[in-house]
């Protein structure tokens, strides 16, 4: 309960000096002798004390603020007497003894005051109330004390809460016990709380994990053992866990089981393992809806919802859309229910679906990815510099065909098909190939995003201007330019520059994409280091696969790619993040 300090008496003392002082003249003068009954004592005037105007003011605004203080204490006092008192009790808090009330949406106690030997309770002492809102609890214990070996059993302690507090941008749990050596009471508190924990049907109470052990350094079992599995056991969440064995193990899985058991699937890896989740989900949507994935097609949304544990090299899907790096947080946003719907990309040819993803490179991206496939030998983080270097030392153009179609804008086609009395098809878009555009030319690098990208090497994003859901792409096309101007373009990344600042680089915002190759390059495997200058038209060569980095996953495509983005396709494990706060981080690739 709130009190408010009395500064009321300071305040009326100062203001009735005045006052005080006209009494006492008013009061009858009593003689000093009886002999002297015709003279009167002169009285003596007490000392008057002036209040400045400045002081009058001042003592105006201490009184004003102390009545708004009262009115918001009172305030505050009135929402919490309104809350329905569902328990109380007495439990020791952190080594003192508390009054605890258990109301509808949080848990409040209020330290017990010592007394005096009188009894009466110490002057000038506040209650400090302290509360946790419920909706923060996630999970609760019956706290016992036991000896070395003792499984069950053991002398009760009392009750302890976990509570999911955040700290800038992690999520982390805290504890706060509740000591009452008490069976009874304990019992019927700890059955009231997890009445109020199974309420929240949003979160989830059984999930199905599948963990690469391969990811980046190999440490992806060892971050789900220690730290994640004991959160997901403390809230009472069962798992099914699938430690994947191949490149492919999520997927045909995924194909395969039962998802109805599940509330979730948790993916423990790097990008290229959450791509390959991602698309196994999708892919199973479409095979119970009956889609035809050889064909254009609509897809259905993703079943059940995706969490991301991130214990990859760059892990740019868990950062677009938890803020940060970090599996904790990755887990507490799974244990808290956290759902944040995501665009998806559909990346076909000829008609046929090639994959599902959130972002593609294609050229200097695409290259770096397959050569660093083919150093798998090598540690990770050696792996992707040498692969880096080795591009930039052979970098070469691609000489490709870019089409796409711009982002509408809502209200200008809303005027252009009153105008016009153009149709809508079956898929919402318009049916009109003057409104595609399309260039050609000689391109380092071409990337297209549905989500911001971020990562440490890019605090800022890949694509700083695409948001989680919004229903667009970046389309981001590098062209042809010197070796020391792109890698001035790649070194933007890692400030706070704007890397698009130059002018060999395009970015639109567009929602489908055509990209032609019109030619090849000799194997960048070969160790000739011939001189070349990008300035050159690029020598021709038979067909052959063209690279494509899906997510972190290679994908090779040896004709025309249509991409195209679908609002909202799959929900994952999550909340919207804004843009990365202002601090500088070096790229360590470059």
């Amino acid at each position: 309960m709130f009190e408010t300090p009395r500064r009321s008496a300071t305040i009326l003392n100062a203001w009735s000096e005045s006052s005080e002082d006209l009494q006492q003249q008013a009061q009858p003068v009593s003689p000093v002798s009886t002999d002297n009954t015709g003279k009167k004592k002169k009285k003596m005037k007490p000392p008057q004390r002036s209040v400045s105007v400045p002081q009058l003011f001042a003592l105006e605004d201490a009184a004003d603020s102390e009545a708004e203080e009262r009115r918001t204490g009172e305030k505050c006092q009135t929402e919490r007497d309104a809350e329905e008192s569902i328990l109380r009790g007495i439990f020791k808090i952190e080594k003192k003894s508390c009054d605890v009330e258990l109301r509808t949406s949080r848990l409040v106690w209020t330290p017990i005051q010592p007394e005096t030997p009188t009894g009466a309770s110490k002057a000038g002492m506040l209650l400090n109330e302290d509360y946790v809102e419920l909706k923060e609890i996630f999970a609760v214990k019956l706290k016992r004390r036991r000896s070395v070996g003792q499984q069950k059993g053991g002398t009760l302690l009392g009750i302890t809460l976990f509570q999911c507090v955040k700290k800038g941008k992690k999520l982390k749990d805290h504890a706060i016990h509740l000591s009452n050596m008490s069976e009874d009471h304990c019992e019927v508190w700890f059955r009231h709380f997890k009445d109020i924990l199974n309420g929240f049907r949003n979160r989830p109470k059984s999930l199905k994990v599948f963990v690469n052990p391969n990811s980046h350094r190999k440490e992806a079992n060892q971050i789900y053992s220690e730290q994640i599995a004991p959160l997901f056991k403390l809230a009472d969440i069962k798992t099914a866990t699938t430690i994947t064995e191949y490149k492919g193990h999520a997927l045909s899985a995924l194909k395969e089981c039962d998802l109805k058991e599940f509330d979730g699937v948790i993916c423990v890896g790097g990008d290229g393992f959450a791509n390959e989740v991602a698309y196994g989900l999708l892919l199973r949507a479409q095979m119970d809806a009956g889609r035809d994935t050889d064909s254009i097609f609509t897809p259905v949304r993703a079943p059940l919802p995706l969490g991301i544990i991130p214990a990859g090299s760059t892990d740019i899907v868990a950062c677009s859309v938890q803020g940060i790096r970090h599996p904790v947080t990755a887990a507490m946003h799974i244990i808290m229910g956290h759902y944040q719907s995501v665009d998806v990309c559909t990346f076909s040819t000829h008609s046929r679906l090639l994959r599902f993803g959130f972002s593609a490179m294609f050229g200097f991206g695409g290259r770096t990815l397959a050569l660093a496939e083919k150093h798998r030998w090598m540690p990770s983080s050696q792996r992707r510099e040498f692969a880096v270097i080795k591009t930039l030392a052979n970098l070469k153009p691609e000489e490709c065909e870019l089409s796409f179609l711009p982002l509408k804008n809502p209200k200008q086609e809303a005027q252009k098909t009153t105008r016009s009395k153009l149709k809508r098809d079956s898929s919402n878009h318009f049916d009109n190939e003057d409104q595609w555009q399309s260039i050609q030319g000689l391109f380092l690098n071409i990337s297209i995003m549905a989500i911001p990208c971020l990562c440490s090497m890019a605090p800022r994003g890949l694509a700083p201007d695409t948001r989680l859901d919004n229903g667009s792409m970046s389309l981001i096309a590098v062209q042809n330019t010197s070796r020391a101007d792109f890698i001035k373009h790649l070194k933007r990344y890692g400030s706070l520059k704007n890397q698009f600042s130059f002018p060999f680089v395009e970015t639109y915002t567009v929602q489908e994409v055509k990209l032609k190759p019109r030619s090849g390059w000799a194997d960048d495997s070969s160790e000739e280091n011939v001189a070349f200058d990008t300035k050159h038209t690029p020598m021709i060569s038979s067909e052959k696969n063209y690279p494509w980095n899906i997510d972190g996953d290679l994908m090779e495509a040896s004709s025309e790619v249509y991409i195209r983005v679908h609002p909202r396709l799959i929900t994952l494990f999550g909340v919207t993040t804004e843009e990365s706060d202002d601090s500088t981080v070096k790229c360590s690739c470059i």
